[in-house]
């Protein structure tokens, strides 16, 4: 179970974000009327969330989960692989210390995004990514050891991040597109797969019993809710337009 959740207010320097270009840029105001439903949603799943100010000098911070992987023993700072965004772990590791007696760091020459980390309970699956390097992932790794933990790696071909593709759901239950879907390591999975028209819903976020889903894919939110899960529809029109999904937008611990 989730107790707390962290959140960083997007800045108006959001506009100038990595994002792909043919989606435009986001709307700023609608952006902050997004991100502040979105803190409802995780409000409604009985978390405490701590909202943190934007970083205008960071105009992709909003999505805090790329900066840290959080765990019940220890925070793992991450080393962000986009230059742009790697400053953007400094101002996390100060918030997390009012969090977390054990904190650990990822170091250069390593890379890594929390986006390319999925937690599937004391194991996790870490990929390798334009963001998410070798080294990165072989420090990463050895850090969870250290704290009775494990992990394996996932070579990325097309997606930006692991999480672009996969949500863990609890349960067994996977949400999986792409060109992970024929992957071996996740045959032992339940797989719920994503259609190619609603990939974007892959990217959604189990939170005590409920499902953060975006807005606008009735045929995943009726998929999840099949499995007897309660859902939560958040529109994040305006983050996609930065390559951010749900999940990038917290962290959640």
């Amino acid at each position: 179970m989730f107790t707390k959740a962290i959140v960083r207010r997007p800045g108006k320097s959001m506009i100038h974000g990595i994002g792909p270009e043919h989606l435009g840029k986001p709307d700023y105001e609608k952006a902050l009327k997004q991100h502040d439903a979105y803190i409802e949603a995780l409000k409604k799943t009985g978390v405490e969330v701590t909202i943190l100010e934007a970083l205008e000098e960071f105009p992709d911070s909003c999505f805090v989960e790329d900066t840290a992987v959080l765990t019940k023993k220890v925070a793992i700072i991450c080393n962000p692989g986009a230059e742009s965004r790697n400053g953007e772990k400094i101002p996390m590791k100060e918030t997390l210390k009012d969090f977390y007696e054990n904190i650990e760091e990822v170091k250069e020459p390593g890379t890594i995004d929390g986006g390319d980390v999925m937690m599937v309970g004391d194991f996790f699956y870490v990929g390798l990514s334009a963001r998410t390097n070798e080294e990165g992932a072989r420090q990463f790794i050895e850090i969870l050891r250290k704290y009775g933990y494990d992990g394996t790696v996932v070579p990325l071909k097309e997606m930006l991040h692991l999480k672009t593709g996969l949500a863990y759901l609890e349960n067994n239950n996977l949400l999986i597109s792409g060109e992970f879907i024929e992957n071996p390591l996740f045959k032992d999975f339940n797989k719920i797969i994503i259609p190619e028209d609603e990939s974007y819903a892959a990217n959604c976020i189990w939170m005590n019993g409920y499902v953060l889903v975006p807005a606008g894919y009735p045929k995943t939110k009726k998929a999840i809710e099949d499995l007897g899960y309660e859902t939560i529809e958040v529109d994040t029109s305006e983050f996609r337009k930065l390559d951010g999904g749900l999940s990038c937008l917290s962290l959640r611990f």
